[in-house]
């Protein structure tokens, strides 16, 4: 069992460090309002920083929203690096830049320990489940080392390449995901503005080559009108920011990512920011004037 410093509780965290408790780690986090009750009965405990973390763990694992949020936690004030004992395992599975994940493998090497990106996809679902998908960039023996504790949170588990892989791959996710939502959406909302039945047309397009878990997960979402988060939709346009900002770097054209972020700036337009990303379909129902189900 391994001493684990866990940091970023927020709606994908909190049940992946449930998970690592399951499994008889001893984990710590830095202290940020109250202690979440259930965690804390599992046997989490709390610390004043990022540093006092790292001075009481084997591994470190962040879980937090952009790549300004890592760098400070590993490299800021009372940061992870000025606590890392030789040989530290340090695990980032928030979604950042891929090039900034190379400069902090970097600095976490030169400081003695072992860095391992490994973002995930799936969702809130996933992580209650423990069933997400885990994209990795490390050595073999960062893959090697952070791998246990990986398939306790995840059930696939792909070792990408060299650092940065891992993120790369991530932001690919994130272009799919964002251009399947948008085109459930237009689906969705083409046959209920046409009056078919919308619940049946999903049903239908379920068993055809349409099928995909977003039409099942998210075209229920827009049927039902649920949109609590989820995966908020302020967090997917960070994503897509790093997928077109990668894209000019490359030379490269992303016409349908640039018109999925635009959707979702219309989205945050209209006070959605922390709708769930299936919110999307909500700004194609302004440009309509019709609401799925109508």
């Amino acid at each position: 069992m391994s001493k684990i410093g866990f940091i970023g509780l927020g709606i994908m965290g909190r049940p992946m460090a449930g998970h690592l408790l399951d499994a008889g780690h001893e984990l710590v986090s830095v202290k940020r309002g109250k202690l979440d009750a259930t965690l804390a009965e599992k046997g989490l405990s709390e610390v004043a920083s990022p540093r006092a973390v790292a001075e009481a763990s084997e591994v470190i694992i962040t879980m937090v929203p952009d790549t300004p949020d890592v760098e400070d936690v590993l490299f800021g004030e009372d940061g992870v690096i000025e606590g890392l004992k030789p040989g530290t395992l340090v695990i980032d599975m928030s979604s950042i830049a891929p090039l900034a994940t190379q400069e902090f493998a970097r600095r976490i090497h030169e400081a003695g320990g072992e860095y391992v990106d490994a973002p995930v996809s799936g969702g809130e679902g996933g992580a209650i489940n423990a069933a997400l998908t885990i994209m990795v960039g490390a050595t073999e023996e960062g893959f090697k080392r952070a791998l246990p504790l990986l398939e306790v949170m995840g059930k696939t588990i792909t070792h990408i390449g060299g650092h940065g892989a891992g993120q790369t791959c991530k932001v690919a996710n994130q272009i799919v995901v964002a251009l399947t939502i948008e085109a459930v959406s237009e689906g969705l909302l083409f046959a209920s503005k046409a009056g078919a039945d919308v619940a049946k047309v999903r049903e239908s397009l379920l068993g055809g080559l349409a099928q995909s878990k977003i039409l099942d997960v998210h075209g229920e979402r827009m049927i039902q009108r649920t949109f609590d988060p989820g995966f908020r939709i302020r967090l997917h346009q960070k994503d897509l920011n790093l997928a077109l900002e990668g894209a000019r770097g490359l030379n490269l054209a992303l016409p349908g990512t640039a018109n999925a972020q635009q959707l979702f700036q219309s989205c945050a337009a209209l006070g959605g920011s922390d709708w769930d990303h299936a919110g999307i379909v909500r700004a194609l129902e302004a440009l309509a004037d019709h609401e799925i189900g109508q």
